[in-house]
């Protein structure tokens, strides 16, 4: 990996790896030290890009489908060809522990995949006009039709899987795209583009391309951009959507997302899997178990076993392939969350376990006894914390996890079909998941949330179907047609 180090890696700019005036360094969140190199995007490379994609739409929506499933499936290939170098690349640029990283390979693999067999699979139907006189000898049909050129903004919490989710639809659908990453960790989808291109995606088509602010603020604006398709925090999303124009939006924003745990649930499997989704990559995602609601009589026995499962997670080095969790992606963001979880402490909340910071190494942190006005409790953590309360009335819990700005995912423990059924009728999100934690995404699902956390849906049929537009046929047989 010593040569990934050491030369700058260019960007992908209207098909072409290119250089630009200005460099980006790219620091380890573990070492502190910087690991990569790569180029900031300017102006020129911003309208070349845009431009390119812009010119791209005709031979994007001409390509035969056959081609887009080909080129979609090389992609996946092309992935697990090479997960190795990224597993290793998201370790180093964002402390993603290479278990974890190796996870979210094959899922972005599967996301190529998923999108290549959706390709096959197009909407389109025949419509009867003669429902009122009018229409007699009349009939239709109704194909959908690629928008045009997207703009895509990244996080970098999933720096693979993320960017396939905006740019494996985008090509199912036969949309050019560009795409900015998070400037934290755009070697991941500069290393995707290669990929991609190598694939024989057409020229144009896509563009990779690391900027500032400004540069992503561009992408917001741009009229010449038919839709905006953003994953990141709410205050960003909405903000953009204002900003956005005329232009479709798709908005995947965050969440603090829930879990209750009903007396009959098996109480064992219920702390592990909660675990897993409070504390996987420091709980640094969206739908990171956050809050977590237990039945008065298991509360006690959920608490225990939680607890015993989390000190037997291995902490520390990213790269070394045992470890569990490792760092958050930057001291400032631990800060953050230390301060929150000393204010609820003086508060009057119990720390149950953690609290603790070593540079950007936030310890698993747990706390009880919060109330609804402390941060950790209202607000995203975006961290390797979780609160747990009881509850004693299930319609009570369920109106909890409703009392919050979010609605992403919510999680359910119970084998009461009729707690599911009212959980299901009633909890304000986007998804509920039962017998699992609200961190769990198969990546072929809708997913995507209501209030604070979103507009429309992803997935790549579901992202697909924003992409594209219907456009009707209407013949009169009188015509001879």
């Amino acid at each position: 990996m010593a040569d990934i180090q050491q030369s700058p890696h260019p960007i992908y700019v209207a098909g072409e790896f290119k250089t630009a005036v200005d460099t980006l360094a790219v620091f380890s969140p573990y070492t502190q030290q910087c690991v990569f190199r790569t180029f900031t995007a300017g102006a020129d490379e911003y309208e070349a890009a845009v431009t390119a994609a812009c010119a791209a739409r005709r031979s994007m929506r001409d390509l035969p489908v056959y081609e887009r499933f080909r080129i979609l499936a090389e992609t996946a290939q092309g992935i697990l060809a090479h997960r190795d170098e990224l597993a290793v690349i998201m370790a180093r640029e964002a402390g993603k522990p290479l278990k974890t990283a190796n996870t979210e390979i094959e899922r972005a693999a599967q996301t190529f995949q998923t999108a290549a067999e959706e390709a096959k699979r197009l909407p389109g139907e025949v419509l009867s006009i003669d429902w009122h006189r009018s229409g007699l000898h009349k009939d239709a049909i109704v194909n959908y039709f690629p928008v045009g050129a997207v703009a895509a903004i990244t996080p970098f919490n999933f720096p693979l899987n993320l960017v396939a989710h905006k740019i494996a639809p985008a090509i199912a659908a036969g949309c050019p795209i560009v795409v900015k990453p998070a400037s934290k960790t755009p070697i991941t989808a500069l290393t995707l583009a290669k990929i991609i291109d190598r694939a024989g995606l057409p020229k144009g088509a896509l563009s990779v391309l690391p900027m500032d602010r400004a540069g992503g603020n561009r992408l917001v604006t741009d009229p010449r951009f038919a839709l905006l398709s953003f994953t990141g925090s709410a205050e960003n999303g909405w903000k953009m959507k204002q900003q956005a124009g005329k232009k479709k939006v798709l908005l995947e924003l965050g969440g603090n997302a829930a879990l209750i745990v009903s007396q009959d649930a098996d109480v064992a499997a219920a702390a592990a899997k909660a675990v897993e989704g409070g504390f996987t990559y420091a709980g640094q995602s969206c739908i990171h178990t956050q809050r977590i609601y237990v039945e008065r009589p298991v509360f006690e026995p959920f608490v225990s076993h939680f607890l015993d499962t989390m000190v037997k997670w291995v902490i520390g080095d990213p790269e070394k392939p045992d470890t569990d969790l490792s760092v958050m992606i930057s001291e400032r963001h631990a800060m953050r969350i230390e301060s929150w979880v000393k204010e609820a402490v003086a508060g009057g909340a119990t720390l149950l376990a953690g609290g603790t910071r070593q540079g950007c190494l936030y310890a698993p942190t747990v706390l009880t006894g919060v109330h609804r006005g402390m941060k950790v409790y209202a607000q995203e953590a975006f961290a390797p914390l979780v609160v747990i309360e009881p509850f004693t009335d299930f319609k009570v819990a369920v109106n909890a996890v409703n009392a919050s700005n979010f609605g992403l995912q919510a999680g359910l423990f119970t084998f009461d079909s009729r707690q599911i059924r009212y959980a299901f009728q009633n909890l304000d999100v986007g998804g509920v998941l039962v017998n699992e934690a609200p961190s769990f995404r198969a990546d072929h699902m809708p997913y995507g949330g209501v209030k604070d956390s979103g507009l429309g849906r992803e997935g790549p049929k579901y992202a697909m179907m924003e992409m594209l537009e219907p456009k009707i046929l209407v013949t009169d047989h009188r015509s001879g047609l």
